[in-house]
């Protein structure tokens, strides 16, 4: 075990929620790399839990089961569903090779350095190391829902620290109980802050389910909101 790290104990799971756990090693039992879950070094799993719920996303696609803590020093996931999409061969390896380690309930440490560190291992002594990170929810409270509809093209915006800046054009949307639209849509402003979890594509048109956070104390350069992705609801390439 490592210094300072404890067992996963029953109650940690407040812990787990509170936190996004980013895969940063995985490793074999001769402490050799697992290449298969690391396709890319510009994508790396993540973990978050809910409830009694593990969402895992990072490879192809998104995997959602139960987890548990059964007793100290072990953590269990139950029978994942992903979603169906295709993509490159790598990544749905990836997918396959991250399902079978985490197939079976595995001891579990936390290192309650800052980040912390979950170690998980197999009982094929494979290990996968997170890291994590708080999640907005624990770090600002609660967010209110909104809707922004974002534009196809950036547009050139003022600010004080990047030449030649870009920002997105937002306006606010509505949608009823159905999640059909609901109202006029608002007017078209500039937004200069950014949605974390949103990488916007040149002339794709989105309207984006948001969670917006208030941000006590901000910098004088920066919003008093923060921007959380939470949905794509609608997404539409624009030709001109």
């Amino acid at each position: 075990m490592p210094a300072g790290a404890t067992a996963l104990a029953p109650g940690a799971e407040s812990t787990l929620q509170r936190h996004r756990w980013r895969l940063e090693s995985a490793t074999d039992a001769r402490d050799a790399t697992i290449d298969a879950v690391a396709p890319s070094a510009a994508r790396a799993f993540t973990f978050a839990f809910a409830g009694n719920q593990v969402m895992i996303d990072g490879g192809c696609n998104a995997m959602r089961g139960g987890f548990l803590i059964p007793s100290e020093g072990k953590l269990a996931f139950g029978r994942m569903a992903a979603t169906l999409r295709a993509c490159d061969l790598p990544l749905m390896q990836a997918d396959a090779a991250l399902a079978k380690l985490v197939a079976e309930p595995m001891s579990a440490t936390l290192a309650p350095e800052e980040p912390p560190r979950l170690r998980l291992t197999t009982p094929a002594n494979d290990s996968l190391v997170l890291v994590g990170e708080l999640t907005p929810e624990a770090r600002y409270g609660p967010p209110t829902i909104v809707f922004l509809e974002v534009a196809p093209s950036r547009v050139s915006c003022n600010h004080p620290l990047i030449r030649d800046a870009t920002c997105l054009q937002v306006r606010d949307r509505a949608f009823d109980a159905q999640g059909l639209p609901a109202g006029t849509p608002g007017p078209w402003r500039v937004f200069y802050g950014s949605i974390e979890g949103y990488t916007h594509q040149e002339g794709v048109r989105n309207v984006l389910r948001v969670k917006r956070f208030h941000r006590p104390n901000p910098p004088a350069d920066a919003s008093a909101h923060v921007y959380v992705l939470d949905l794509v609801v609608e997404s539409e390439v624009v030709r001109r």
